[in-house]
């Protein structure tokens, strides 16, 4: 049950990196944090000190909207055992409101407060490695309403944990499914530019995906079924 809700998180956490919100931005982000134009980043495949170097930045980077992330996890989780004693009831709130994000997500409905977003003016930060940690708190805080439909279904997923570890753990397994791609790209800019060319005709697409795996999930967690997740892949690969 735990590698499920784990793998869950994961996975959310990928969906969160492709989202529209996120992936045309992340030229920018790593531009900005790296100190090094796009097109040098472009450029950069022959030489390695400048994708070295942006790639180690964003490192920072991600550990910055990692701390503020799995601080709502334990947030969340400490919540949750608040509520332990009425967890028949509190799951079927969650399975509810993430099913709620899920028809969001999927464009089925919009709930206007979920595509609120909060910039905050980062401009005084000098590039570097404290600098894009920095950036990232501002990523975390700023764009937590863009990519807070699957963000909240994994929140409400950390409130349903039975201990304050393993929502953080949760928290911190989005962290990872959200960061990891962002060092590759850092990496490899170029690489991402034609992934990106590619990718941007489906983008919405990935959205509705994402949105139809909220509303799964919440009908799971709804229905106490969670747990049939592991069989259901062991019956497809064996």
């Amino acid at each position: 049950m735990e590698e499920v809700t784990i793998g869950i998180a994961f996975i959310a956490g990928i969906f969160s990196f492709l989202s529209p919100c996120v992936l045309p931005l992340v030229p920018g982000y790593i531009s900005y944090i790296s100190g090094i134009s796009l097109d040098e980043l472009e450029k950069g495949e022959g030489h390695k000190k400048v994708l070295v170097r942006s790639g180690f930045i964003s490192i920072f980077f991600v550990l910055g909207f990692s701390v503020v992330f799995i601080a709502m996890g334990a947030s969340a989780s400490a919540i949750g055992r608040l509520l332990a004693r009425h967890i028949y009831v509190f799951m079927k709130i969650a399975g509810v409101i993430i099913f709620i994000l899920g028809l969001h997500l999927s464009g089925v409905f919009k709930i206007p407060i979920l595509n609120y977003q909060k910039k905050i003016n980062v401009d005084k930060t000098k590039p570097g490695f404290l600098g894009a940690f920095i950036v990232g708190l501002a990523f975390a805080f700023g764009w937590t309403p863009c990519i807070g439909p699957i963000l909240g279904g994994i929140l409400t997923m950390a409130a349903a944990e039975e201990t304050i570890t393993r929502g953080i753990v949760l928290l911190l397994f989005y962290s990872l499914g959200l960061g990891i791609p962002f060092v590759i790209t850092g990496f490899a800019i170029g690489a991402f530019m034609r992934f990106f060319e590619k990718y941007k005709k489906f983008i919405k697409w990935g959205e509705v995906i994402a949105g139809v795996l909220l509303m799964v999930l919440g009908v799971l967690i709804f229905f106490d079924k969670l747990k049939m997740v592991p069989a259901l892949f062991s019956s497809v690969t064996s």
